[in-house]
């Protein structure tokens, strides 16, 4: 009764809640908000009891704890995205797919010319397809790893060469059909909307022509590569299956390749990503010695010479979290390097600072 009485009766009117953080409406950061204080019901519980069973000291002088300031909802990050996007005067296309690992929350919407769209849109996969073909590789390898392959996979990883990546593609996974089979592996981890219908050389043979659901949409289309394309959904998921199994050694890429991917395979395959070293998108939004492990990749149109698109993604390490994070931007005119590697880095600081507010 005494305890109930405290609950109901007592401590509303002696809490003083905590104030959000709030974020600042179109930049990366966060309006710090205000501790508070909360009754201590256990103590207080304690006190009033000994008081009853005193006959002299019948005073207690009830006694606070203080509450921190909460993060914003999760669902506020897509709501902080959207405003970098716009206030940036972002015209292209952009979708941003982000995960937090630690409770599996998820934020997947596309900005279109200044409208949320639906997401699920074909994108040019570029460099960021190498990460497939990172997981098809060590699927086929047994451990330890080759000496020669692992060197093709760091120079695919970390200086993005398409050479070495079809060396190494035709060395260790198929000589000749070796795209096939890093499909047909997104495939059956559920990745329907990822493929790679070629080798990198300029002149490589088509293989096979591909449809999918997302390639197939008549809403918005950026053109895609027919040689590769993904959606930053399924690369998202491939980098969570990559961290649920280099961390705790189990997850998907495990259920589907039993024995063929180990733990040790896969924290290789962050060691890989997390050398990738270019001080731009994803990274120039992140405090310096923070550990990025992504792929990034941009596509120049051979007909007019000019960049179109532009995409990272990565995983996130952090003080106050891990997440991941990956972004494409495209642009049927142009995409300009500078204020685009710009607005990412923007971005991915804002979902770093979301993660580590102060009193977090």
């Amino acid at each position: 009764l005494l305890r109930d009485s405290l609950i109901n009766e007592i401590a509303p009117g002696y809490t003083n809640p905590a104030e959000v953080a709030m974020p600042v409406a179109g930049g990366s950061s966060f309006q710090a908000g205000q501790s508070g204080t909360a009754l201590d019901v256990d103590r207080a519980v304690t006190l009033i009891r000994d008081a009853f069973m005193n006959p002299a000291n019948r005073t207690v002088n009830l006694t606070y704890s203080k509450v921190d300031p909460t993060r914003p909802s999760f669902p506020n990050l897509q709501i902080m995205m959207q405003q970098v996007l716009a206030t940036n005067d972002f015209k292209g296309l952009a979708e941003i797919y982000l995960l937090d690992v630690q409770t599996g929350q998820e934020i997947n919407f596309a900005f279109n010319e200044g409208s949320i769209i639906a997401p699920g849109i074909s994108f040019t996969g570029a460099s960021v397809i190498k990460i497939p073909i990172l997981v098809s590789a060590f699927k086929k390898l047994p451990e330890p790893t080759d000496p020669q392959a692992a060197q093709l996979m760091e120079s695919m990883i970390e200086l993005s060469e398409n050479a070495h990546t079809d060396q190494l593609m035709s060395r260790f996974i198929d000589r000749n059909l070796a795209p096939l089979v890093v499909t047909e592996d997104m495939k059956s981890i559920g990745l329907n909307n990822t493929f790679l219908a070629g080798f990198f050389a300029p002149g490589s043979v088509l293989l096979q022509d591909f449809q999918t659901q997302a390639n197939q949409r008549t809403d918005i289309s950026t053109d895609p590569d027919r040689y590769n394309q993904t959606t930053p959904a399924d690369m998202g998921q491939l980098l969570n299956d990559i961290y649920q199994c280099a961390t705790f050694g189990g997850g998907t890429l495990v259920a589907a390749f039993p024995g063929e991917i180990t733990q040790s395979e896969c924290r290789l395959m962050i060691s890989y990503l997390s050398k990738n070293k270019i001080a731009a998108l994803t990274e120039a939004g992140v405090p310096d010695g923070t550990q990025v492990a992504h792929k990034h990749g941009w596509t120049y149109d051979p007909r007019d010479g000019l960049m179109h698109s532009i995409a990272d993604a990565a995983i996130v390490y952090t003080p106050g979290g891990n997440f991941i994070f990956v972004i494409y931007l495209y642009d049927k005119d142009q995409l300009v390097y500078d204020p685009n590697n710009k607005l990412v880095a923007l971005i991915a600081q804002s979902i770093y600072n979301y993660y580590n507010l102060p009193g977090n």
